[in-house]
């Protein structure tokens, strides 16, 4: 950290490490071993002042030691509040960040809290469309049970107009075998049946072309009840599916605004560390200043004693120390 400012006793040290090193004491030179800092035209009145100087007895040792003892206070004091400023920055930064995150992380949550309204709507929709489809599968189920069972009726009653039919064939034949011997006598009886028989033979081919009929239209309405069943079955699954994929986005927002409320627990915590880390730096602040305090009052007993010891006027007579040029 560069120095808050040189004192002549400062640039007498940085002339006499150079010439002990066998360099030039320029100005440039100076200034560069006082780590860069101070004025060209200070360093250069510093100078000019300790070549008039240059044969005059050295400052007390009590002037030094003030100012080297002044000198370090005033760059602890620097030191300190600078440690505190970039702290401060620090703290403020990451406050606002953690606002912004904050800010960020809410409207976030209000936008999944949105989608997920949204999503469960569509999902209660889903569901009211699948019971519906639900119901009518299985109206479709008890109209198709009642048509097989109908049909199957139908196919008995048709197998009993059939064998009736055949028994009837059966006695025609053996009616005619019997009008092949008593065909003089009973002619007129034979002819009789014959009308008889050919009427009835025609009223149950009549019947049975209308059950043949009425089986086609059964079998038909079959048939259709069928296909409105297969495209109600697909429906369903697509349906089912689509109410999947509902429900896995549904998981996948929650997830993601489980993990937003976590970030934002993380953000608080964080934050609850650097406001505890900035009463710390607070807290070595005011310890920073009392030790300055306590070195300043133990600089003015170390005067009064050097004064004392170098048998010089009280310090309310003696002439004020040279205060640290910037």
């Amino acid at each position: 950290m560069a120095r808050g400012g040189i004192n002549k006793a400062l640039v007498l040290k940085a002339k006499q490490a150079l010439q002990a090193r066998g360099a030039r004491p320029t100005i440039d030179a100076v200034r560069t071993e006082l780590g860069n800092t101070g004025s060209k035209s200070t360093i250069h009145r510093y100078l000019q002042e300790l070549a008039r100087s240059s044969e005059a007895p050295p400052p007390s040792l009590s002037e030094e030691l003030g100012s080297l003892i002044a000198h370090v206070a005033d760059r602890l004091v620097l030191e300190a509040e600078a440690k505190v400023s970039t702290a401060r920055e620090a703290v403020a930064r990451q406050h606002n960040e953690n606002l912004a995150q904050r800010r960020y992380s809410e409207e976030r949550i209000q936008e999944l809290q949105a989608g997920n309204a949204r999503l469960t709507e569509q999902l209660n929709d889903c569901q009211q469309n699948l019971e519906q489809l639900r119901d009518r599968y299985q109206a479709s189920e008890f109209e198709r049970a009642r048509l097989e069972q109908s049909l199957h009726g139908l196919q008995e009653l048709l197998e009993e107009r059939a064998n009736q039919l055949q028994s009837l064939e059966d006695k025609h034949q053996l009616a005619r075998q019997a009008l092949d011997h008593y065909r003089e006598a009973r002619k007129e009886q034979r002819e009789q049946e014959l009308q008889r028989h050919d009427a009835q033979v025609q009223q149950l081919q009549a019947e049975l072309r209308q059950l043949r009929q009425s089986l086609l239209s059964k079998q038909d309405e079959l048939s259709t009840l069928n296909r409105d069943n297969e495209r109600l079955l697909v429906e369903a699954r697509n349906t089912v599916k689509h109410q999947s994929a509902i429900e896995s986005e549904l998981a996948m927002q929650r997830s993601a605004l489980q993990t937003l409320r976590q970030e934002l627990t993380a953000r608080s915590t964080e934050k609850a560390a650097l406001e505890e880390r900035l009463k710390q730096h607070n807290a070595e602040r005011l310890r920073l200043k009392h030790q300055v305090q306590q070195q300043a009052r133990q600089l003015e007993v170390l005067q009064a004693r050097l004064v004392t010891l170098a048998g010089l006027t009280p310090p309310s007579e003696a002439a004020p120390p040279p205060s640290p040029a910037g």
